[in-house]
């Protein structure tokens, strides 16, 4: 027991994820572990393998591997967060700014945003198929819709559309939102449309993305969106190369495409994440005015408007 008790602490954590529910975080970890236990030779980890040498050697050894930043970021704060429950618990002795060295921040300085010619080739060029021209159609909804997240989108239920406006709640943050569809969203809507009956207990998708016939809550329905964004951004890289974009695009490459091409126009960063439903600005955003449902309309109509009317050739 005691030359384990970093794994058996770590499968613990993982174990109570999985039981809320909470399947993306819980696969982060699991994913996490797998790679510090990779490192170790072993997958009976004590707590005494998480000090400042081995941690300094596994930095190096992601850092060998040509992980992202983000990647080897994410990896160490899995590691310190099993520490400290770890400390907590009783089982690890604490060590003051133990992981102060390890590389624990966010990289901001990925490219995600394609330029606004390259966007508007993405959204209206035609791709010569039917099969393209779908996954046109959700990369457009995405853009259409505020720079919506693919999982929201994928999620979104029949009763969250009424009339011309789409009411939901995040999938990641649980943060309530409220778009107006424009009329262009709406014909993209009405082609993607689910026609699947829903099943007792399962949600009503309002797309054809998702199958419906699992409890969200079921770790069946989070394999199913995890194969169905895979397929989405496979299908855009293809649809890339269709249209002869040199830029890498994914489902994330949009959202942030939306922030951008916002903020280019003077938009202010006030109003970019209140309509992404960010929550990083939480307490700048108490000091000032809400944004109404008019005003958000607005900036999404004319990011559409810029897009459209850009010229392709620049």
């Amino acid at each position: 027991m005691e030359k384990n008790r970093f794994t058996i602490c770590a499968n613990n954590y993982i174990d109570c994820l999985r039981q809320e529910g909470r399947y993306s975080t819980a696969h982060v970890y699991k994913h996490a572990i797998r790679s510090f236990s990779q490192f170790c030779g072993t997958q009976s980890i004590t707590f005494s393998k998480i000090n400042r040498e081995t941690l300094k050697r596994y930095s190096n050894y992601l850092m060998a591997s040509r992980l992202k930043p983000n990647t080897i970021s994410t990896y160490m704060r899995m590691l310190r967060s099993i520490y400290n429950r770890g400390v907590e618990a009783g089982n690890a002795p604490f060590v003051p700014r133990l992981f102060h060295e390890a590389y624990t921040g966010i990289d901001v300085c990925q490219k995600r945003a394609l330029t606004a010619a390259e966007l508007h080739r993405l959204l209206f060029d035609d791709p010569r198929s039917e099969r393209l021209r779908r996954i046109q159609d959700i990369a457009s909804l995405l853009f259409q819709l505020c720079g919506m997240s693919f999982a929201d989108l994928a999620h979104l239920e029949k009763s969250a559309l009424e009339n011309n406006m789409l009411r939901y709640n995040r999938i990641k943050t649980k943060t309530p939102m409220s778009v107006e569809v424009l009329d262009s969203a709406m014909v993209k809507i009405d082609r993607l449309r689910s026609v699947r009956k829903s099943q007792p207990g399962c949600p009503d998708y309002l797309l054809d993305i998702l199958c419906g016939d699992k409890s969200r809550k079921d770790e069946k329905a989070y394999r199913e969106y995890q194969s169905a964004l895979r397929w989405f951004n496979n299908s855009l890289k293809e649809l890339a190369r269709a249209l002869h974009l040199k830029s890498p695009v994914t489902s994330y490459t949009l959202r942030h495409s939306w922030a951008t091409i916002a903020k280019y126009r003077g938009v202010s960063i006030e109003m970019i994440s209140e309509a992404l439903g960010h929550k990083s600005i939480k307490t700048t955003q108490t000091y000032l005015k809400g944004f109404g449902l008019e005003e958000r309309t607005e900036v999404n109509k004319g990011n559409l408007s810029y897009i459209r009317n850009c010229n392709v050739k620049g």
